[in-house]
């Protein structure tokens, strides 16, 4: 629930129209701007009453707000509490806690505000996070008194994982300390050095007593060897939106409606800037049509461009099958496709996260189901070290994998982070919410992408059941698939010599034969390794149609990797599943890699550092972990005489 109090406000007083305010890159903007600023910190320290002081000091409560405080704070026994501007709820009152998200409207001579107020309690931390997932910029309150306490950090590291990178720290109830100078030089370089310690710095640090109004709208008396920004003045220095409508476009298509003829689709643009005439590329359906116009809502001149930040609706010059959850970019820098993504998360649900659990993930306007392969390190938020486990409880930070059986549009957090952001839910109820890291994922655009024009496909005049009937057997392919060490080339080699031995027309792809020649050109890299796997299917399918049964052995991790090479070759792709877990293939490892991979010196290799994805619903399993090699190639001869020998009634 949000409360909005004094939508309209106040302009800033006098006093606090200073000149050691902060420049921001946008002060020079003619049209004032909307920020948005979350106020974060450990229960108690004084976010609210920091807040309720704000609205006082820029004359923005409405008229008698304070007489009614007075009288409140009065039948309490107590001197005016600011904090009872916000804390509106009885139970808030009574507990002196903030327990929602508080939203509130106001002015400053220089700009429009909303600011967030968030929960300090731990109980509360999922509003925290809801709230701070919209912000722009936030100000961390720390205690003067108590110091930097568990959820300070915890809070400043929620900060940082929600890609919120512009911070400013008050150090509040110095009338407590005295006004000590040397207390807040403590407290500053405490906070300061953990900020440092997670990749942060702060903008600027302030000493203020909420509850006198110390450094909130002017310069106070009390702390004379304080020379720095007011809070407003620290306000005003954020930029609201720091290089969005600069970076690449995207325009999460929200819905579409349609009026008459048109199919207007809408949606806010996230970043970048969209003009009539652009070629758009929709993400992940990979179509494309320009801007025919984009439309108002109210009368006037039809605008030619919109910027990040605005909400528009578009028509195409041609009429496509959109629908919401589609990610609009321009062609020449669209997001990346992928059924796979690592993740830094915060977990908020009551029950822990474990492998293999499903939750529905929101990405934007998408939406899908995910599952939880694998849980590479869970990280203490106040020391910061890494540790292992198979479970991630309430309140922990953790990186994880996650895969989606359907193609998703994202962007690594690193690179756009406003879409690089997600929330994991569990029946209708938030759990989870995190960034994306791409890092050594290959993006499968490249992959889904037609590149050929002009093709026309010419029948061959040899029929299928010809060849078998010269071969004696069909034509297809086995895809041996399973981890580095599992015995998928040993297997091939010797499934391919006891066939041919048989009078079977046989061939196996591996590595050292498809990256002598046909795949030559490519590396591993990510993507050269998806396109690897793209070439060796497309291949595999035309020894299929010769009547040839090919084996190929690659441990081809993903399966939308498999899934495409099955597209390939429609009624003739058997997928083989070498099975033996992690454990197994490190004992045998021959060429060393396991030990390599262990030591860092082999990134994103499959099964230690990078995910392999089991078949779900593989045609052959054969387990190595517990057959001999005889054992198994009999295994798959079994296979493949009852799958591919032509019957007699065929002949």
């Amino acid at each position: 629930m949000n409360r909005d109090s004094n939508r309209d406000g106040a302009t800033l007083s006098e006093d606090a129209k200073q000149s050691d305010a902060l420049p921001g890159p946008d002060e020079q903007v003619s049209e004032r701007s909307l920020h948005h600023i979350v106020i974060v910190g450990h229960v108690d320290h004084g976010k609210s009453s920091l807040i309720g002081r704000l609205l006082h000091d820029t004359n923005s409560l409405p008229p008698g707000k304070v007489e009614e405080l007075e009288q409140i704070s009065a039948r309490r026994g107590m001197e005016i509490e600011w904090s009872f501007v916000l804390d509106a709820f009885q139970a808030e009152r009574d507990q002196a806690v903030t327990i929602d998200t508080t939203q509130i409207w106001f002015k400053t001579a220089l700009r429009d505000y909303v600011i967030i107020d968030a929960p300090g309690h731990r109980e509360f931390l999922k509003n925290m996070v809801s709230g701070a997932a919209s912000a722009d910029a936030a100000v961390m309150v720390v205690d003067a008194e108590e110091g930097v306490r568990e959820q300070s950090r915890r809070h400043a590291y929620l900060l940082h994982l929600l890609g919120v990178r512009q911070i400013a720290v008050v150090v509040n109830k110095m009338d407590l300390v005295d006004f000590s100078q040397a207390r807040f030089d403590e407290v500053s370089g405490q906070i300061t050095d953990y900020l440092r310690s997670i990749g942060a710095e702060p903008l600027v640090i302030v000493p203020i007593s909420a509850r006198g109004g110390d450094n909130i709208a002017s310069r106070s008396e009390r702390t004379p060897w304080y020379d720095g920004p007011t809070v407003i003045s620290a306000l005003d220095g954020f930029h609201g939106h720091p290089g969005i409508g600069a970076q690449p476009l995207r325009l999460p298509i929200q819905d579409v409606y349609k009026f008459d003829a048109r199919r207007i689709l809408a949606g806010r643009i996230e970043s970048g800037s969209l003009t009539v005439g652009d070629t758009l590329l929709f993400s992940p359906s990979n179509k494309t049509a320009r801007i025919r116009s984009i439309e108002a809502w109210s009368a006037g001149d039809l605008p030619q461009t919109a910027s990040a930040g605005e909400s528009v609706g578009i028509t195409l010059d041609e009429q496509l099958f959109v629908e919401r959850g589609e990610l609009v970019s321009h062609v020449e820098k669209p997001p990346k496709l992928s059924t796979v993504f690592n993740a830094r998360l915060f977990w908020l649900g009551h029950q822990p996260l474990k492998v293999g659990a499903r939750y529905k993930l929101k990405l934007l306007t998408q939406e899908a189901e995910v599952t939880v392969k694998a849980i590479e390190r869970i990280i203490d938020t106040q020391t910061l070290e890494n540790a292992e486990g198979d479970l991630v409880e309430r309140n922990a930070v953790a990186e994880v994998t996650l895969h989606s059986r359907k193609v998703l549009s994202l962007d690594d957090y690193g690179d756009l982070p406003r879409t690089g952001r997600f929330v994991l839910i569990e029946d209708y109820d938030t759990v989870g919410g995190g960034v994306i890291s791409m890092e050594g994922l290959p993006d499968q655009r490249q992959a889904i992408t037609v590149k050929s024009t002009n093709v026309i496909s010419v029948e061959h005049r040899l029929a299928a059941e010809a060849r078998a009937s010269r071969n004696g057997h069909y034509g297809g392919v086995l895809w041996f698939t399973g981890l580095s060490g599992a015995g998928k080339s040993t297997l091939a080699m010797e499934v391919e010599q006891r066939l041919f031995a048989k009078g079977y027309h046989v061939y196996v792809l591996d590595g050292d034969n498809v990256r002598r020649g046909l795949n030559a050109n490519l590396g591993f890299s990510p993507e050269d390794r998806t396109e690897n796997i793209r070439r060796v299917g497309e291949a595999a399918a035309l020894f299929a149609d010769s009547g040839i049964i090919c084996i190929t052995a690659f441990i081809s991790p993903y399966r939308v990797d498999r899934d495409r090479a099955r597209a390939s070759a429609p009624g003739r792709f058997h997928e083989i599943y070498i099975e033996a877990d992690v454990e197994t293939c490190e004992q045998r490892d021959p060429k060393g890699l396991y030990k390599k991979a262990r030591a860092g010196e082999i990134s994103q290799f499959t099964g230690i550092s990078a995910p392999y994805e089991p078949p779900e619903s593989a045609d052959l399993v054969v387990d190595t972990s517990n057959h001999s090699v005889a054992e198994s190639v009999e295994h798959i001869i079994r296979y493949i005489e009852k799958a591919f020998t032509l019957k007699k009634s065929d002949g």
